[in-house]
């Protein structure tokens, strides 16, 4: 019964050609040029045209294209050929896309390394990747010298000391020698084991997906870059705006993570077209509503997570009246479906459709015996055309696992996980995720990879890490422990957190951590996830050794944050970031409190440089020393707003409290 097909001959056809016609001849429509060779056809175009902006730096076409050329040259000469990995680790700057562009045209795919990323990460990918070269800075090697002791025995070209002797070399465009079917960059994204894996994507899909974007998307505009360059997301940011004559218009870390700063960015710039991740979205719409600078934002495309039309996020689409396109697509396949919402926002529905096919790619929605489901039931998404991954690298296995034989026709599918039903309309409707795979805010994570890493800490006999949302709009990683040992919870809590957060990047580390005697367990013996308890509303950091507000300021402060982190109790020491804030909640607690102190909270970075209920009620009275306060260019660092030095200082800090409330 089973093998029997619930689809006619006429339905199966329907579904699998006439649902998946996207060929074109757009590929081929510039010849085999690929990436770095379109953007050389339009410097030739457009060249004294501004082609990236970083705060006072600017370059032309011409001037970009040269200097990318000389290091390009330079790069050939130690090595660098199609096939060639190249680690690029340097911060948000014009030298950042210079080398990332030179990597292209020297023939070589670009690997990034955030450099906030934790040490083992890094090393881990460093040793994975095999990089033949090291991009970076001397200035960054100065300013992190943890770096230095993760780089040691890796052949480093240290940019900033290299200008002088690469203005000898040739400004003329290098011959890469590069086709379709080599790589452009590997990107390292979550793994399932318990390590990150690299995906590596080749020309052709790039190509694919750039073509598509000129044929349907606004050309030669100012485009903001958001993403990291570890982010997929960045390389249709940079190149859909190279290959178009726009204006890349790059931001600092700093700006890129205070909502606030980014909106003014995006006004004073005269920003035309956005790429966001819907939470910074969701952010951006907020402060549009309390602050009436002009912009002149025409396009906004999201992705990375499910897209919400909430009341604030129609406000101001109506304020701007910019068109909105949701798009889906993964590290492993690019942007590959599409969805322009309606020009009416009335008729926005509140969970748009990520829509149809783009140029050459092929949905499939199947079953778990990889046969099409009727239109309307749900299915497993796989993808399949000219936009999918080559595979993981060094990772054969996983390659055979995720990237599958087409079943109904040439080539490969990839098999994302998540599952997507097909509307009346032909778009599809996103419906979650197929296996343990989640996103949050933006990001994508194997839940698997925190798992593996909590396995390996002796304290710990048994773990499940899931992502709730027991508060609508408040999601969080929650971590469940079975201890493997009597230490007692509050001490273990700090223990695991501390444990994480110098492996895994912020986004991973779960806020709330519950202890269990067991865990529950489905008839066959299995965990039963869906029945793990919902986590109590107070903090384990809290529930032992607490200080509790003392002061009115504080009871004001302590009020908002319990009722913005859904918390019956809050401790006044501690980190708003490390019990489950996040950078949009952060926004509500600084409307709130604006509310409440008026003139004394002027600007949302006073927050950030009081993160704890103690400082910031300090502040608020004008009782805080001066050296307690911690300075905004420490917020650039890889958690939400706070540099891991001063992470580390405040978690000592409550300990060194802890043991002094011990000794009264």
């Amino acid at each position: 019964m089973a093998e029997l097909s619930v689809l006619s001959e006429i339905d199966r056809a329907r579904f699998l050609v006439r649902s998946n016609n996207t060929l074109t001849d757009t590929l081929t429509e510039g010849g085999s040029r690929s990436i770095h060779e379109w953007f050389e056809e339009q410097v030739r175009q457009t060249p004294d045209r501004v082609a990236v902006v970083f705060d006072r730096e600017q370059l032309t076409y011409q001037q970009l294209n040269r200097r990318a050329n000389q290091l390009a040259h330079h790069l050939k000469t130690l090595g660098v050929e199609p096939e060639t990995l190249v680690g690029i680790c340097i911060e948000r700057s014009v030298t950042m896309v210079v080398a990332l562009l030179a990597v292209l045209k020297a023939g070589g795919a670009y690997v990034p390394f955030d450099p906030s990323y934790p040490i083992d990460r890094l090393t881990y990918m460093l040793a994975d990747s095999r990089v033949r070269l090291l991009l970076t800075t001397a200035s960054l090697r100065t300013k992190n010298s943890v770096l230095s002791q993760v780089w040691e025995g890796y052949p480093i070209v240290e940019l900033d000391r290299l200008s002088e002797s690469l203005e000898s070399l040739s400004q003329h465009n290098p011959d890469s020698g590069i086709e379709f079917h080599h790589l452009a960059y590997v990107l390292y994204t979550s793994g399932s084991t318990g390590k990150p894996k690299g995906v590596m994507m080749e020309h052709g899909g790039l190509a694919n997906l750039i073509n598509w974007h000129l044929r349907c998307r606004i050309t030669g505009a100012k485009t903001l870059q958001f993403a990291p360059l570890s982010f997929d997301i960045s390389f249709h940011e940079i190149f859909s705006t190279w290959c178009s004559g726009g204006t890349l218009v790059l931001v600092s870390e700093e700006q890129r993570r205070n909502p606030d700063e980014l909106f003014q960015v995006i006004s004073k710039q005269g920003i035309e077209k956005l790429y966001l991740p819907f939470t910074a979205l969701q952010q951006l719409a907020r402060v549009a509503t309390r602050m009436s600078l002009p912009t002149q934002i025409r396009e906004v495309m999201t992705a990375g997570e499910q897209l919400k039309i909430l009341p604030n996020i129609a406000q101001f689409f109506e304020q701007i009246g910019a068109t909105l396109h949701n798009h889906y697509g993964a590290t492993e396949c690019q942007d590959v479906t599409a969805f322009t919402l309606p020009e009416a926002i009335e008729e926005w529905e509140t969970l748009p459709p990520i829509g149809r096919a783009i140029d050459n790619i092929q949905i499939y929605l199947l079953d778990d015996r990889q046969q099409p489901v009727p239109q309307g039931n749900p299915g497993e998404l796989y993808v399949g055309g000219a936009g999918i991954a080559r595979g993981y690298l060094n990772r054969p296995d996983l390659t055979r696992e995720r990237f599958i034989a087409n079943p109904f026709g040439e080539g490969r599918l990839y098999k994302t996980g998540d599952l997507a039903r097909t509307l009346l309309d032909g778009n599809l409707q996103h419906l979650g995720r197929a296996d343990r795979q989640v996103k949050l805010r933006g990001f994508r994570i194997e839940l698997g990879e925190i798992e593996g890493l909590l396995a390996q800490h002796p304290t710990v006999q048994e773990s499940a890490v899931i992502l709730r949302e027991d508060v609508p709009d408040l999601k969080r990683l929650v971590a469940y422990i079975i201890p493997s040992s009597e230490t007692k919870t509050t001490d273990l809590e700090l223990t695991l957190s501390d444990y994480l957060r110098d492996r895994l990047p912020e986004y991973m580390v779960p806020t709330v951590f519950a202890f269990l005697d067991r865990m529950p367990l489905t008839p066959s013996g299995k965990l039963d996830r869906q029945n793990l308890p919902v986590p109590k509303r107070s903090l384990g950091l809290v529930n032992a050794k607490r200080v509790l507000p003392r002061t009115e300021t504080e009871r004001q402060i302590a009020r908002v944050w319990q009722q913005v982190l859904r918390l019956d109790e809050i401790g006044v020491d501690l980190h708003f970031f490390e019990v489950g804030g996040t950078s949009l909640l952060l926004l509500h607690v600084y409307e709130q409190l604006t509310a409440i102190f008026g003139d004394r909270l002027n600007a949302i970075a006073t927050l950030f440089q009081y993160p704890t209920i103690e400082t910031l009620a300090q502040h608020f009275d004008g009782e805080l020393p001066r050296s307690q306060i911690i300075p905004l260019g420490s917020f650039c660092g890889h958690r939400a707003f706070s540099a891991a030095r001063h992470q580390r200082q405040l978690r000592q800090s409550h300990r060194d409290r802890q043991i002094d409330h011990s000794k009264i």
